[in-house]
């Protein structure tokens, strides 16, 4: 089978930025260039015409959270809920649509204002008669009505896990949970009915593909989502490629049980997480938070566990991701590699990553270029976040926030992403945030750090290939990689940068087969 692309701007990604016509046999390109060459070579097939749209390759996420955006499908959004009240009407609806039975959990997320937070006795009143479990938008923190923490059997004297926080007052819970006590109890939360999830994954693809996603990511697997996976692969659900990353413990046997499992399932290496959330100030940094003489947030890992992940992917011969967001948590990451690398030299070759990359001071970027380490920056936290980093570092700190420009400056390989389902995965608002870089109300924010718009395109499909060592398949558009592609309603190279976030998805195209049209 035979598809002839033509009649608009051919985005190639390649060094000729740009070609008449693309011909994809299968699910691979077999030639792309003038027009009535192609179609001398392509005989019978499917043609389709852009008028006048723009075909370029297929979006890569190169960091998200594919099994808690299926979930989040099924829970409650507190998405804009200024106050308690509106928290409180909208887990009521819930209940009063859905009617779970008494004991039964539920489930919201999204929640996103900052101290002071619901008490516990509002939390109670929200649902009298389940447990309940509230997730922060950052996913680093949550609450736990009484029910909840009954459940859990989270008590006053409960002592909370290394790197997190089970808050009391006076002696007695609040329900707030932050970091590894939060993340450590959530898994003992049972989840939802199989035939539910699965459905839910499939409505998550969806939303994948209607951003012009063809590659995903689940950032942090699980043992207890093992099986879920197995199911995934069994009913042959996955329709886009997806790149897993368990934790350390879970490697071994995620790599065992599905490592040759799908066409469409790639375990990509192992992930950590050595701090928290930026705007729910747990992100740890070398210098206080604004308004605190000497309060940095903290780590969650102690350098020795951070060697031993590190030691280990060396020896498995395997990538490793690290969540850094603050200053801190990116030099203890730095240091630790830079003395494993003495021992373990290939980690260099492994591409390391720097997962969200916030903070990260611009003196840290000559060490990571020369360790070998990419970043992955979560550049849209200048638009949504971006006037908290403000009230919680400053003007002058918050400017640097996810320094593209200057990491690419000094040589580091840069990829952008998401973090779904803490926001949606529209890749078109994150370039717009790269090029722009203006928060929610307007203010201009670390203008020095903008990137050119070819620049914002690359690290979502160039270097995004790369940070998957998948670039000899992925990632511009050339005879013998995937027919992986995205169709948009304006050429991004010939917009506006002001207007960028104003493009949409036409169509996304994976493996040679239409999965999205708008």
């Amino acid at each position: 089978m035979k598809t002839l692309f033509y009649g608009g701007n051919i985005l190639t990604m390649e060094e000729n930025l740009y070609t008449q016509a693309l011909l994809v046999k299968d699910d691979k390109i077999l030639a792309v260039g003038p027009e009535a060459d192609l179609r001398a070579m392509a005989g019978k097939c499917e043609e389709v015409n852009l008028y006048g749209a723009t075909l370029m390759p297929g979006f890569i996420d190169a960091h998200s959270h594919f099994s808690q955006m299926a979930s989040a499908q099924l829970q409650i959004s507190l998405e804009g809920a200024d106050t308690v009240e509106e928290m409180g009407r909208r887990i009521g609806l819930f209940l009063e649509k859905h009617k779970p039975a008494p004991g039964q959990w539920v489930t919201a997320r999204d929640y996103d204002k900052a101290p002071p937070f619901p008490t516990l006795e509002e939390l109670d009143s929200f649902a009298p008669k389940n447990p309940l479990v509230i997730h922060h938008k950052s996913g680093h923190m949550g609450f736990l009505n009484s029910l909840g923490l009954e459940a859990l059997d989270i008590t006053p004297q409960t002592q909370a896990p290394e790197g997190g926080r089970i808050e009391t007052k006076d002696g007695k819970l609040t329900g707030y949970l932050e970091e590894n006590a939060f993340v450590s109890y959530l898994k003992k939360i049972p989840m939802a009915p199989p035939e539910e999830l699965l459905q839910a994954y499939a409505k998550a693809q969806e939303i994948y593909a209607s951003y012009g996603i063809t590659t995903i990511q689940d950032g942090m697997i699980v043992r207890e989502l093992l099986p879920l996976y197995h199911m995934l692969i069994g009913r042959k659900l996955l329709k886009l490629d997806l790149v897993a990353y368990p934790d350390p413990d879970t490697y071994p046997q995620a790599r065992e049980e599905l490592g040759k499992a799908s066409r469409h399932l790639r375990i990509g290496g192992m992930k950590i997480f050595l701090d928290g959330s930026p705007q729910g100030r747990t992100a740890w940094m070398r210098r206080p938070y604004a308004g605190s003489d000497d309060y940095r947030g903290y780590g969650t890992m102690t350098d020795e566990a951070v060697k031993q992940a590190m030691e280990k992917a060396a020896k498995e011969e395997t990538q490793l991701l690290a969540h850094c967001n603050g200053d801190a948590a990116a030099e203890q990451f730095l240091s630790c590699l830079e003395a494993v690398e003495e021992s373990y030299p290939k980690l260099k070759d492994l591409r390391p990553v720097i997962v969200h990359g916030q903070l990260m001071g611009r003196d840290q970027l000559p060490k990571a270029a020369a360790l070998g380490a990419m970043v992955s920056f979560f550049v849209a936290h200048v638009y949504h976040w971006g006037d908290v980093h403000v009230q919680n570092f400053g003007m002058e700190r918050a400017s640097c926030i996810s320094p593209a420009r200057s990491a690419l400056e000094q040589g580091v390989p840069i990829t952008f992403h998401q973090d779904a389902p803490v926001i949606q995965p529209d890749m078109l608002e994150t370039v717009w945030c790269a090029c722009n870089r203006v928060t929610s109300k307007g203010v201009k924010l670390g203008q020095e750090e903008c990137i050119s718009v070819l620049d914002a395109l690359k690290a979502i499909t160039v270097n995004a290939a790369y940070q998957y060592f998948q670039e000899d398949r992925k990632g511009t558009l050339a005879p013998g990689k995937c027919a992986d592609l995205v169709v948009l309603s304006r050429d991004p190279l010939q917009t506006p940068r002001e207007e960028l976030d104003q493009i949409q998805v036409l169509e996304t195209w994976k493996d040679g087969e239409r999965v999205y049209q708008k």
